[in-house]
């Protein structure tokens, strides 16, 4: 029989060996967490290599992702498609073993991690989500849902401001199935971090509500114990502080920080080797170990007994297992595209003048009667974000809600909803001011990179803000976000730009969407059933004045009624103008050449762009040589509304004076 000791250092050594051979890696906190995962992955881990989507499945996140071998290592262990050679390709370009954990990158893997702080926020998303499912699905003897979230952190996760947001969540929402391993080796790259983080940890998640088990890291006999506590307590969520030694098994670099970032080295190696009594060559498991380490077969037990429960429960509760399986598919309830379209119809009948925020929350009320996946949530400015609808529930009131009340914890909030949508069966939406995505600008681009169906909602959009000032108002953001790979971000100009948005937001499955909205109220335009088609392909003709196109101006948001009476004075004067409203730039640039080009056609140079925000972004529509550049390339001032649009140029008469004189002299 295999000793445990030997089952853990089979984690170090194939760590090590994929470090050094990467010439590139960190084999620190594999070598030191291996004792604690060889526990917690062979005796208490419920899970099934085979099928790494079982549902029902326990989710393990490695939030300190530096240490990425220690994953990898178990994973090729207990049986996934994860060979000694993917082992061999760490760091390598498009291997199954990347630097840092990828989701849809290797099996096994449930979330990226790496951004410290953030796996162990969307693990605790994860525990939301299958707490709430749970409450939903779960009938007496049939519990569908019911599994475990274990996440392992180390120093820097605990350091990172975002662990304060989530785990403060997490325990007022008593979490009791969220277990957290945190591997206190006292370490980071600068050196030892008692001169920089002197926190008291018990006392700290004891504040927080948690449930705080202090151990040894390295003894078998304490993790399993601190476990079976963990699990016994299902009104508190659980932090097992591990007592650990970094670089466990080195000879010369253990407990110290040259153990964290960098390949131990051939010699250290050898000597590493020699110490932890390993025989073997590198990359060389004997069968023993395979044999001990191998979860296929209780995995498949696992699954196979939840198969068996499922379709007793299908029987009995048809209508809950379709709803069930429709979800888990991320398939759309099929009355979507028909009451999205009646709703359309209906926003073409005369409106009075509203925010985009306000047909936001009118569409959030259409929508949320027939897609039960949608979990909403604000970080504290539900009544101005509007993201409440009539039939919105607080989860702390009862877990059959749908709404979460995140607090003033944008980055948690971010975060905690991808680990939402990872985790299956939902479609997340979260809300705060435009301005605001600074706080949780790293979430928003760990969506983009995971290409997490996650619904942004940032109103307050602009100047119009008005007296709450520059740190209020948003100038740079839009273009930021626009910038980021998989995001798709919309500014639509009145309501059915609006439900259209929400309409994309819902099919997408590439990414997130961005919905920049409005906190003015802003007029109502009527289109044909042509523009309404066309509004789905981000940029489209909104009206025309005239014939032969003299100028083209292009406009996003509440600027687009800026844009069309510019437009109608203009034509007055003689001149045809061509409005586009182009509500989604990276919707446009995806269409065919054929169908951009009939939209803003080469044979026009003259061209304007209105927005209230950076102008560099429009250059790629209005060009550098030609082009009129209306927006703010400044921070913004405190004062009415009104007033601003006038001080920075964003008024008819400023703007129409400025054009005529561009037509004329260009």
């Amino acid at each position: 029989m295999v000793c445990r000791k030997q089952l853990s250092n089979a984690i170090r050594i194939l760590s090590i060996d994929a470090i050094q051979r990467a010439q590139s890696g960190h084999p620190g906190a594999p070598m030191g967490m291996a004792d604690i995962a060889e526990v917690l992955w062979r005796d208490f881990l419920k899970h099934n290599p085979i099928n790494p989507s079982w549902p029902n499945r326990d989710r393990f996140i490695l939030s300190n992702g530096h240490a990425s071998m220690l994953l990898y290592s178990l994973l090729h262990l207990s049986g996934y498609n994860v060979t000694i050679e993917d082992i061999k390709k760490f760091r390598q370009c498009h291997s199954k073993t990347p630097g840092h954990p990828e989701i849809h990158c290797t099996p096994g893997v449930e979330i990226t991690t790496g951004p410290l702080g953030q796996g162990l926020s969307s693990g605790i998303g994860m525990a939301i989500a299958e707490k709430i499912l749970s409450t939903y699905f779960n009938r007496k003897n049939f519990n569908i849902v019911d599994h475990y979230t274990w996440i392992f952190v180390g120093d820097g996760c605990l350091m990172e401001g975002i662990s304060h947001e989530s785990c403060s969540l997490a325990g007022t929402l008593n979490l009791g199935k969220l277990i957290v391993f945190y591997d206190k080796n006292g370490i980071s790259i600068d050196g030892n971090v008692s001169n920089w983080f002197t926190d008291d940890t018990v006392k700290r998640f004891q504040s927080y509500n948690w449930q705080v088990i202090e151990i040894n890291g390295h003894n078998s006999k304490e993790i399993s114990n601190a476990i079976n506590q963990s699990k016994e307590n299902l009104l508190q969520p659980s932090i097992i502080i591990c007592n650990t030694t970094i670089g466990f098994g080195s000879p010369n670099k253990s407990g110290k920080s040259i153990a964290h970032g960098a390949p131990l080295g051939e010699h250290e190696i050898l000597l590493t080797r020699k110490k932890l009594n390993w025989l073997y060559p590198a990359f060389f498991i004997p069968d023993e170990i395979y044999n001990a380490w191998d979860g296929k077969i209780k995995g498949a037990e696992h699954e196979k007994n939840w198969n068996k429960m499922f379709k007793k429960y299908s029987i009995i509760y048809s209508d809950l297992a379709k709803e069930y399986t429709r979800r888990l598919k991320g398939i759309l309830p099929s009355c979507l595209d028909l009451e999205i379209k009646r709703f359309l119809t209906v926003l073409q009948k005369p409106l009075n003048n509203i925010s985009t925020r306000q047909a936001s929350k009118n569409t959030i009320e259409m929508l949320g009667k027939i897609v039960p996946e949608l979990l909403g949530g604000s970080a504290d400015l539900a009544p101005s974000n509007l993201t409440m609808w009539s039939g919105s529930q607080s989860i702390k009131d009862s877990f059959s809600g749908n709404y979460i009340h995140y607090g003033v914890r944008e980055f948690g909030m971010t975060s905690i909803a991808n680990g939402i949508f990872h985790y299956g069966l939902f479609i997340p939406y979260s809300a705060t001011f435009l301005v605001f995505v600074d706080y949780a600008r790293n979430a928003v681009r760990m969506a983009a990179l995971m290409r997490t169906q996650h619904i942004f909602i940032y109103t307050h959009d602009s100047i119009g803000v008005g007296e709450d000032g520059p740190t209020h108002q948003p100038v740079e953001h839009i273009v930021s976000l626009r910038n980021t790979p998989n995001l798709s971000v919309w500014r639509p100009c009145d309501a059915l730009e609006t439900a259209v948005s929400w309409h994309i937001a819902l099919q997408r499955k590439a990414g997130p969407t961005a919905l920049i909205l409005s906190r003015q109220n802003i007029p109502q335009f009527f289109r044909t059933s042509e523009q309404i088609k066309n509004i789905y392909r981000g940029g489209y003709i909104i009206k025309e004045f005239g014939k032969k196109i003299d100028l083209i101006i292009i406009a996003t948001g509440s600027e687009v009624q800026l844009a069309m009476n510019v437009a109608k004075k203009l034509y007055k004067d003689h001149y045809s103008i061509r409005v586009i409203s182009m509500v989604s730039t990276d919707y446009f640039d995806n269409q065919p050449l054929e169908y951009r080009e009939s939209i803003l056609p080469k044979s026009i140079v003259k061209r304007v762009s209105i927005e209230a925000g950076l102008t560099n972004y429009w250059y790629k529509y209005v060009g550098d040589k030609h082009g009129l550049r209306f927006g703010i390339d400044t921070f913004g001032e405190s004062g009415a509304s009104q007033d601003l649009f006038n001080l920075f140029g964003l008024t008819e008469d400023k703007i129409l004076l400025h054009i005529k004189n561009y037509i004329l002299n260009t």
